[in-house]
């Protein structure tokens, strides 16, 4: 396009934008019409797409960081066709196609949901890996680029030197960032909070920057033309660009560089939406519309576009026929369907720790499925993700052979990275560490949930029996805290996530088929540090598959027709825990029952029936948690108990822990008989109560 026509485009982006925030009487107008040129020059000249396949396998990719330019996206969108003005005009209204921070949907052009910032750029390295990944194992075929639009706080949170410093690493040169740089924060001016580098900044971590007025459509073409030619390194543009570009007031007074126009509508923050919208061209009565040679211009892009897909289409049939085997693997993973892990002729060993177990199945996943990238927090060799790595090898610049990534000490950067390899497409990503350091990957496990994204996390050293390493590294809370998220539920009924901590082998090898039957929401596998002895009973693999009810009957010496005098109910190491007290309490003459629990949450979604079938109604409940008490609350009900922690841990080899905070059979045992003491003096309160 001319100059001129796309700075037109550009006006219309901002007007829409300013227009939608003011309608809405919500949102941030002014990053939006400061990023408007390049973005817009990005969608107009340089972005590759397919104007009629949204899902498109050799399309670029552009993620959003900063999801508060939204209304930026948008109007993007409605000049490729992907939203209408309709759509725009219900920004942030609910059950619109137009949310306040995009939500994925591919069909409409949003590549990703955009959560705290500095996450999307961590999502669009791991796209930028799986890219190269893809191009290692198939070719140029589906060579594209990953594009980022990133701002000032998605550069300062801490995320952004990890993501740097490993996009640098790999020299990926795929992958470019828009930094769009407009000096002005939410509440302050940037220089009020930082005056470094950043070309020297990214330039020591490996990247190429190119600097250019972010206004200029001729300076930015320029920088566009030279990041999509760069062959050896990531590139940052580092586009210096105006807040709020073209907003005035009534008087005509400009509020461009306003602090006050980066989160509320023009008219909160001094300025007139409607004087903005009549300066940049628009009509005031009615902003809701896109110029008619901005229209043609892009649909003559669109015309430009569909004849490149033609092209690679014609290309890629080429390619479909002297490949055939590899174009059958290429369908297969990029079907959707999912892989289907069957672990039931595995040879593992008893008798060790869960982590064991599952390094185990990650070396046979990563000998039998390809399409598998994994990732440890530099602990591969402790979380035993060694042994998936031993199988494949780690990624290294300009070589991308292996399927695992090596992120160093950097566990956000490493959840964000999964996000990015799982939103390309055809690849399953796993990421590792210790379980206590799971709060570090919050924020980013919590977009993978509200994405749906079928990301694998393993968690190791599960408690406190983590022993002599202390309290700051036994996790204590963490299990409840990551089971809220599988707590809350899809519209289709399904949990958010899926959180498993299985209690021997067997349970181990169910939980990982569990994890790979579970395509559309991620799954967290919890697992221990210390031995766990194999749980009673024959056939434990057929037993364990009964895990994906969330819970089954272990063992049980109650008589045929009768009810148990006690349900002792545990999960992970302390199922055999619960046994083991169980034996004691039946050496008393006690009926018990005792039911390992991998997931509270899926349990409860079971029929009443099979509910009731393992926990009987009205009977004495007994629950065991390694951690807060609160996390087998709803399963005891208002007349069971549940014993856990309520304190942190402390430093002292597991053993001695396990006697102090009272986890061995004998303290089980007597802490359960207390409580049917208490259960039988107050039941029929209770009942009556309750009837």
């Amino acid at each position: 396009m001319q100059d001129s026509l796309v700075t037109k485009a550009a006006d219309n982006v901002r007007i829409l934008s300013a227009a939608m925030v003011q309608k809405a009487k919500s949102g941030h107008p002014g990053g939006a019409m400061g990023a408007a040129d390049a973005i817009t020059l990005l969608f107009a000249e340089f972005l590759r797409f397919d104007p009629d396949d949204a899902n498109w396998m050799a399309r670029d990719r552009f993620f959003m960081d900063p999801g508060h330019m939204s209304p930026l996206l948008y109007s993007e969108l409605v000049l490729t066709n992907r939203l209408t003005l309709e759509d725009v005009k219900n920004f942030r209204q609910l059950g619109s196609r137009t949310p306040g921070h995009p939500e994925v949907d591919v069909a409409l052009g949003i590549e990703n949901s955009s959560g705290p910032l500095g996450i999307g750029h961590g999502i669009a390295l791991g796209g930028a890996i799986a890219e190269r990944f893809m191009v290692e194992r198939f070719g140029s075929i589906l060579e594209h680029k990953t594009v980022c639009l990133v701002s000032d706080g998605g550069l300062e949170e801490e995320i952004a030197y990890g993501v740097g410093r490993i996009a640098g690493h790999l020299k990926l040169s795929n992958l470019i960032f828009f930094y769009d740089a407009n000096q002005v924060q939410l509440s302050c001016k940037t220089e009020d909070v930082m005056d470094h580098d950043f070309v020297k900044q990214y330039e020591s971590w490996g990247f190429r920057v190119i600097e250019c007025d972010g206004s200029n459509i001729a300076e930015l073409r320029k920088a566009f033309k030279a990041a999509w030619a760069e062959t050896e390194k990531p590139v940052l543009v580092y586009g210096h660009t105006t807040m709020a570009k073209g907003a005035i007031a009534e008087d005509g007074k400009s509020y461009e560089g306003a602090v006050s126009t980066h989160g509320q509508p023009l008219n909160a923050a001094g300025a007139s939406t409607s004087a903005t919208v009549k300066n940049l061209g628009g009509n005031p009565d009615d902003p809701f519309q896109v110029f008619d040679d901005v229209k043609a211009g892009f649909e003559a892009r669109a015309n430009e576009l569909r004849k490149q897909v033609a092209e690679w289409k014609k290309a890629k049939a080429a390619w479909d026929k002297a490949n055939a085997e590899k174009s059958a693997t290429l369908n297969e993973w990029l079907s959707g369907k999912g892989l289907k892990i069957d672990l039931s002729k595995l040879n593992i060993k008893e008798g060790v720790a869960t982590r064991v177990t599952s390094g185990t199945v990650l070396g046979y996943l990563a000998e039998n499925y390809h399409n598998i990238i994994c990732s440890s927090a530099d602990l591969s060799n402790s979380d035993n993700t060694q042994a998936f790595l031993d199988k494949t090898g780690i990624f290294r610049a300009n070589d991308f052979k292996g399927a695992f990534v090596q992120v160093g000490v950097a566990e956000l950067t490493m959840g964000a990275i999964a996000n990015g390899i799982a939103l390309h497409g055809g690849l399953y990503p796993i990421c590792a560490t210790f379980f206590v350091f799971s709060d570090f990957m919050k924020p980013a496990i919590r977009m993978a949930a509200l994405m749906g994204l079928p990301v694998k996390y393993v968690f190791t050293h599960d408690s406190f029996r983590v022993g002599e390493d202390g309290p700051t590294h036994q996790p204590i809370e963490h299990e409840t805290q990551i089971r809220l998220l599988e707590s809350l539920t899809k519209a289709s009924g399904k949990a958010e996530m899926l959180v498993l901590r299985p209690a021997d082998a067997y349970e181990t090898l169910a939980a990982w088929e569990m994890a790979f039957e579970n395509n559309d929401s991620p799954t967290a596998l919890i697992l221990t540090r210390q031995v766990v002895n194999t749980l009673p009973g024959e056939n434990r693999y057929e037993a364990a598959k009964a895990c994906r009810q969330g819970a089954y009957i272990v063992s049980d010496n109650t008589a045929a027709g009768k009810k148990p005098d006690l349900t002792l109910v545990a999960n992970g190491s302390d199922v055999l825990l619960e046994h083991q007290a169980a034996e004691l309490l039946r050496d008393e003459g006690k009926s018990v029952r005792v039911v390992s629990m991998i997931s509270p949450a899926l349990f409860l979604k079971q029929p009443k029936s099979y509910r009731d079938s393992i926990i009987a109604p009205w009977t004495p409940v007994f629950a065991k948690s390694s951690g807060l008490p609160l996390l087998f609350a709803q399963v005891v009900g208002g007349f069971g108990k549940v014993s856990g922690l309520e304190r942190f841990g402390a430093s002292a080899p597991a053993g001695v822990l396990e006697k102090e905070f009272g986890y061995v059979p004998e303290a089980v045992a007597a802490a359960a008989k207390e409580y049917l003491a208490e259960y039988a003096k107050n039941v029929e309160d209770f009942k009556k109560a309750n009837a």
